[in-house]
């Protein structure tokens, strides 16, 4: 199978309600900045342990970054290294900003002279890559979302506007303004509409130190929608994928879906 770095890195994304997956992720220095010149550095890995930095730097090419009045800002000080990547935002109006990696791919099975081949890349490439003799050709496309959300000096919900695409995150309790033990509301779309009986995963940071996972697991209602106390504060990596993942018939392969879509978030918690 092809498969280059930058998908797989964003591929394990849907993997990310495994508890034993390497794990795609962005930690921002601060969530909530009040400064007279306010910044935020941004680390970026695949990591078995979560927010360690023990595997492979996370690739950036697919990063934008949107500010509170919806235009695209840059990041500075970009830097690959060896385990980790690392930017900064200058967050130059007050408001929420939202750092995201959006990555569509088709992975492919077909048979050429009776052997069974596989294939995974871009939309793009896919009309070339699959040979024209190609018989039972079959093709799951996914479409993955990671997020991470930081303010300066006050909070804004623009950024937060659903594209109507894939599986989104539309908190009604802002991920920026959480409290431990406060009621939140969060809600998923999936194109647009609600997503309901979608099973999400909430796993705090620090897994190193406890030694135990400390996963919480919940599902939304038929608006798409959970209301939960929020736990101790703290880093919070959210995700989630759609659809449930198909049982295998004995003896078989599961049946794999011809599209799949993921969804994974760093939030935080900040005490009370």
């Amino acid at each position: 199978m092809k498969l280059n770095k930058p998908l797989m890195a964003l591929a394990l994304a849907g993997l990310a309600l495994n508890a034993h997956a390497h794990r795609p992720w962005m930690v921002p220095s601060s969530t909530m900045v009040e400064a007279k010149d306010p910044w935020v550095t941004v680390d970026a890995a695949v990591s078995e342990g979560l927010f360690d930095i023990d595997h492979q730097p996370l690739k950036l090419d697919a990063l934008e970054i949107t500010g509170p009045d919806g235009a695209r800002v840059q990041p500075e000080n970009v830097i690959t290294g060896r385990l980790r990547s690392v930017f900064d935002v200058k967050l130059a109006k007050p408001g929420t900003y939202k750092a995201a990696i959006v990555a569509k791919s088709v992975l492919a099975s077909y048979k050429v002279d009776g052997e069974i081949k596989r294939w995974r890349g871009t939309e793009e490439a896919f009309a070339k890559a699959i040979p024209a003799d190609a018989k039972e050709v079959t093709t799951t496309r996914t479409l993955s979302r990671m997020e991470t959300f930081f303010s300066a000096a006050s909070t804004s919900e623009a950024v937060f506007k659903p594209t109507g695409v894939g599986l989104e995150f539309v908190p009604v309790s802002h991920p920026n303004d959480m409290r431990t033990g406060d009621k939140a509301t969060w809600r998923f779309l999936i194109d647009g509409k609600p997503a309901a009986n979608l099973a999400f995963s909430l796993v705090p940071g620090g897994v190193r130190y406890r030694g135990v996972l400390g996963e919480i697991r919940q599902s939304t209602d038929a608006k798409g929608e959970i209301s939960f106390a929020l736990p101790a504060p703290g880093m919070y990596f959210l995700s989630t994928s759609w659809p449930a993942p198909a049982a295998a018939a004995a003896g078989q392969a599961p049946e794999q879906p011809a599209r799949r879509l993921a969804y994974s978030a760093t939030v935080e918690v900040l005490p009370q």
